[in-house]
């Protein structure tokens, strides 16, 4: 798993000052490394933070079952 498999690229929107004209931007995701047990096998993993907290409170995601970080 390269990147997180949830939130793939993230959320197009918008940004605007005062008055100024509106631009295109993109809401990226908030990726940050981070070591887990999977099964009793730890992997390095590029997750995102809402991830990150599902694990904490839930301890899994999607097909993962029984998440913990090291």
């Amino acid at each position: 798993m390269g990147r997180s498999q949830t939130h793939r690229r993230g959320v197009a929107g918008k940004r605007w000052k005062h008055r100024s004209q509106v631009t295109p931007r993109l809401f990226k995701i908030n990726l940050q490394k981070k070591t887990v047990l999977i099964n009793g096998e730890s992997k390095q993993m590029r997750l995102c933070a809402k991830c990150i907290k599902r694990i904490k409170n839930f301890g899994s995601i999607k097909d993962y079952k029984n998440i913990t970080f090291v």
